[in-house]
């Protein structure tokens, strides 16, 4: 999950030159938190700059990481689910649903948010390998297998060792 919270941290920084300053600041402070290993700190600062900047997407997503981490996933889905009526075509905000829905064991519809994060980013390796482990959840090897190879072809280890546990 290290790698969702990396890829969503370098999305929203380029784009926070639009965001209010004081915004960015407290989620410059949430970053550093959370790099830290203080969710709860972090999640405080995010707070802080969507009070400034409702519409702040990469404050919303990095505090439903956050909330990922301690294990809040309604208050997760709750985030991911703003940033997404904010910005619609955020492929992060749909890789960051589906593994809340995922960890929720709800594979269906991981499935579906892994299929609309690949449609706006057909580099994500990370909707290819959770998508490909929620086919195999469902008993669909051959999908999962085309995934697993798919993640693996844009960079993915963790598909790598996917494939070899489940794909024979």
């Amino acid at each position: 999950m290290n790698k969702i919270l990396l890829v969503v941290i370098i999305a929203f920084s380029l784009s926070v030159w639009a965001q209010n300053k004081i915004a960015v600041d407290y989620f410059n402070k949430g970053v550093k938190k959370s790099e830290s290993g203080n969710s709860a700190g972090a999640i405080i600062e995010f707070t802080k700059a969507l009070k400034e900047d409702p519409f702040f997407t990469g404050a919303y997503l990095t505090r439903a990481l956050e909330k990922i981490k301690i294990k809040d996933l309604t208050g997760a889905m709750t985030d991911t689910n703003t940033a997404i009526t904010i910005e619609s075509k955020n492929a992060d905000a749909f890789t960051t649903r589906a593994n809340i829905y995922y960890k929720l064991k709800d594979y269906q519809n991981t499935i579906k948010d892994c299929s609309i994060s690949i449609s706006l980013n057909q580099n994500d390796y990370i909707s290819y390998n959770l998508r490909g482990l929620s086919y195999k959840n469902i008993s669909d090897i051959k999908n999962a297998c085309f995934d697993f190879n798919k993640a693996i072809e844009l960079g993915s280890k963790s598909a790598m060792n996917n494939k070899k546990m489940f794909c024979k």
